[in-house]
């Protein structure tokens, strides 16, 4: 869910990111000697070069030799060398230097010397040092005199501490990546002199508390791969500007107490021990018991008052029991919510505080306000059922994901609130306006009822995983003019179990790994464009289906099919089409002799061993004995002519 903006929390704190287009902003001279195996620093180049690259070549120092016509010079890349070495003479020769790239060499050697040299780098905007071995004095070292440093890199090195007065060289720094280091400690007023940070990454260090959390400025913060407990802010006078923040992968028990003005739009708390949503909770056993006071959950409580802005929510990965609405009830702008990989067994009303048992009709949660929520994930949970309110609650809902649940879909009859609400022990899908995109893969589904999903137009519906499934006709009732995508995939379904009615939209289908040998003879009215059959029992594709498609038919996989190698015409028909046969080289046929079956690839199968029509045998040994006999005649009369031909001359 909130994969894009994680990669965007990753470019923003990477310098390579910052000086990507340096080229087209310098405007000049371009050189690169990327690889070029160089074990100095190149000295006959053009004139007014201001863009040099030097990464990935066996560069040890940068020595004082006089460097003529360097001096525009405004981005050089060095990374991925063997540099230890760089002298005060040389950097004094790069007045125009902004852009400085240094990752993955040896900077921890010659620090002290090196760090007198950068003292010269007055113009310096942009630096990378990440993976130089460098420990937390050695960093500090290096950038103590940086005062126009924008960007600064130091991933991947050796730092265990963030020192008071590290950054106070630093007054103008943007972006800062401290990611993949042993940062245990963070000492008070480290980042105080930054007044201008907008984007930190402490991804991937030791991090135990961050107990006084106070950069309003802040934009972007990754705290993702540490061992927190826990992440408590400081009130300020003025909000918070945060708008993403990633405490993924930590060791949270409950969820963190954020500032009450701010406007965070992205919060990841993936994979921590999260077992409640109440503010200050500590332990598991107190979700349960303090349950009630969910029911009169006050909007002015710290920590959900100030989530008004929150749009991605990515809770997965924690031991949540219960789906708690009460919440989630002040999220105006949540528009993704994933709850995936908890231990929710049933979506229940708040009425659980006394410790009665969860049932389909359970009330909606008090004071019931809808979700403006419209992708929802709850896969890979134990949950039974859904009652209807839980859908009434979401009334902006476009896809959600119930994969890796054990959940049984009711039957509509074709009405609006369906007739056989399956007593508790059933999910109503039908009659959810909006819902476009539904998953319900692997939920030990053993028949669809009829019209499952009657008034409810989905685009994508996947049923995978469900071991022999049965699905007559009238499953997907009401479904023909709105699904485009259907996965049956891995269901071990035969031929009397897969009725599909016509479906008019149907673009996708994916019926792989199944026990088919005919192919469902509704499928003959969809305007497929990609088919997936392979590991079924299939001989052959229907040429009738396949002349159906012919005009809208992409490309197919077959593979893992027991084709016979003498009824290959479809695969004429396919490719006459235009058709791609994704898997062809790994698709193979069979064809017998008069003792076994052999096997071959599709693309080379042995046609002429193949039986041929009675009679076709004969013919075709006359056609050659009378082609000898010709052959014959010919060369006896041109024998008897040689002779007289040779008399006359």
């Amino acid at each position: 869910m909130l994969a894009k903006w994680q990669d965007g929390v990753q470019g923003l704190t990477g310098v390579q990111t910052a000086a990507t287009h340096v080229s087209k902003a310098v405007g000049s001279v371009d050189v690169s000697c990327k690889g070029a195996g160089l074990r100095k620093f190149p000295k006959e180049l053009s004139q007014g070069v201001k863009y040099l690259e030097l990464s990935s070549n066996f560069i040890q120092n940068l020595s004082g030799t006089y460097m003529p016509g360097f001096g525009q010079l405004e981005y050089l890349d060095v990374c991925f060398n063997q540099l230890e070495a760089v002298s005060d003479t040389t950097l004094a020769q790069l007045p125009q230097l902004r852009f400085l790239l240094l990752g993955s060499n040896h900077l921890d050697r010659n620090y002290l010397a090196n760090g007198r040299a950068f003292h010269l780098l007055r113009n310096i905007e942009v630096l990378d040092l990440s993976a130089n071995n460098l420990e937390s004095h050695m960093a500090g070292w290096y950038i103590s005199n940086l005062t126009r440093l924008r960007v600064l890199d130091l991933s991947g090195n050796k730092m265990t501490s963030l020192l008071m007065d590290m950054f106070w060289s630093t007054p103008r720094l943007r972006q800062l990546d401290l990611s993949n280091n042993y940062i245990m400690e963070i000492e008070k007023g480290a980042f105080e002199a930054l007044e201008e940070l907008e984007v930190v990454n402490l991804a991937l260090n030791s991090l135990h508390c961050i107990s006084g959390f106070s950069l309003t400025q802040l934009r972007v913060l990754n705290l993702s791969h540490n061992a927190l407990e826990l992440f408590v802010s400081e009130e300020a006078a003025e909000p918070y500007l945060l708008q993403v923040l990633d405490l993924s992968h930590n060791r949270l028990l409950y969820f963190p107490e954020l500032p009450k003005a701010h406007y965070l739009t992205h919060l990841n708390l993936s994979n921590n021990l999260i077992a409640s949503l109440l503010p200050g909770s500590r332990h598991p056993g107190e979700f349960v018991l303090h349950y009630k006071e969910m029911v009169r959950f006050n909007r002015t409580s710290r920590t959900a008052a100030g989530l008004t802005h929150v749009a991605d929510l990515d809770l997965s990965n924690n031991r949540l029991q219960l789906f708690p609405f009460t919440f989630f009830h002040s999220l105006g702008s949540l528009h993704s919510l994933s709850l995936a990989m908890n231990c929710l067994q049933d979506v229940a009303g708040e009425s659980l505080a006394d410790g009665t048992e969860p049932r389909d009709r359970s009330p909606p949660p008090p004071e019931r306000a809808n979700l403006s929520v419209r992708s929802l994930d709850l896969h890979g949970n134990a949950i039974h059922v859904l009652p209807r309110w839980f859908f009434d609650s979401l009334p902006q809902l476009e896809t959600i994901d119930l994969g890796s649940n054990n959940l049984q879909p009711c039957e509509s009859q074709g009405s609006d609130r369906g007739g056989n609400s399956g007593g508790g022990t059933c999910t109503p899908f039908y009659n959810v306006p909006l819902l476009k995109h539904l998953s319900l893969c692997n939920n030990n589904i053993t028949r669809l009822q009829p019209y499952a999903f009657n008034r409810t137009s989905l685009l994508s519906l996947d049923l995978s995983g469900n071991k022999d499934l049965f699905v007559p006709k009238e499953a997907l009732g009401g479904l023909e003019f709105s699904l485009q995508k259907l996965s049956l995939r891995g269901n071990q379904m035969d031929n009397s179990k897969t009725e599909l009615p016509c479906l008019d939209t149907l673009k996708v289908l994916d019926l792989s790994g199944n026990n088919l040998s005919l192919l469902p003879a509704g499928l003959l009215c969809s305007p497929l464009e990609s088919l997936d059959v392979r590991n079924n029992h299939l001989l052959r594709l229907e040429k009738l289906a396949l002349v159906s498609w012919s005009h809208s038919l992409k490309d197919v996989s077959v593979a893992g099919n027991p084709f016979s190698c003498c009824s290959l015409a479809w695969l004429d028909v396919l490719q006459a089409a235009g058709v791609g046969v994704r898997d062809l080289d790994e698709a193979l046929c069979t064809y017998w002799d008069e003792s076994r079956n052999f096997s071959a690839k599709i693309t080379s199968s042995p046609w002429w061993l193949c039986p041929h029509p009675k009679g076709t045998g004969s013919l075709a040994l006359l056609v050659v004995v009378m082609s000898l006999f010709f052959l014959i005649s010919h060369l006896l009369l041109l024998s008897k002519a040689s002779p007289s031909l040779a008399r006359s001359g």
